[in-house]
């Protein structure tokens, strides 16, 4: 009897919480900060979408190639390249998967100046106020800077412009890599 009640209330709340969705926060208790991005650098692109893409289903709303220089228009000409995706789930404005793959140069191993190596979970902030929030950040104890507030450019999600994104980079005191951005446009 008691296993058939434990069963019972499991499948119902099982059933409550497939119920709720996301939803919102109302106005008056929004705060200036959304967590918009976990991105995770990963070995493989094609592995990882076969993952999340393929396989948990979430959907594929940003794919670039990002070469250094911007305008070097291959992997071959590129001093530097990478693969970013974005996916969503429901939102496509916070609460989107990031994944980042190293092309050229391949990052294979950490270390203690490269925060962004494969299986390192970034959290990525939006923010309207970086240089308020970032002086208040570079002040706190245990923090490491890894880069100060720089505008940089990135293709746009149509890949016919580009967005300009106010960037900065830093380990919190427990080690996790952070990125701290403010939008320059507003993306909707």
């Amino acid at each position: 009897m008691a296993r058939r009640l434990f069963w019972a209330v499991a499948v119902l709340a099982l059933g409550l919480v497939t119920a709720v969705s996301a939803a919102p926060v109302p106005e008056e208790d929004r705060v200036d900060i959304d967590l918009r991005r976990t991105t995770l650098v990963v070995r493989d692109m094609e592995t990882s979408l076969a993952l999340y893409r393929d396989t948990l289903g979430l959907k594929v709303i940003y794919d670039n190639l990002i070469t250094t220089p911007r305008d070097a228009g291959s992997v071959d000409a590129a001093e530097r390249a990478l693969r970013l995706v974005f996916l969503r789930a429901n939102d496509d404005f916070v609460g989107v998967l990031g994944l980042l793959h190293y092309i050229k140069p391949e990052k294979t191993r950490a270390r203690d100046d490269d925060a962004f190596q494969p299986g390192t979970p970034v959290l990525l902030f939006n923010t309207r106020n970086l240089d308020e929030k970032f002086a208040r950040v570079r002040a706190l104890e245990g923090v490491k800077v890894l880069s100060e507030p720089s505008l940089t450019s990135y293709p746009s999600y149509d890949g016919a412009g580009t967005i300009s994104v106010k960037v900065s980079v830093f380990y919190d005191p427990d080690g996790f890599v952070v990125e701290l951005n403010e939008l320059q446009e507003d993306l909707k």
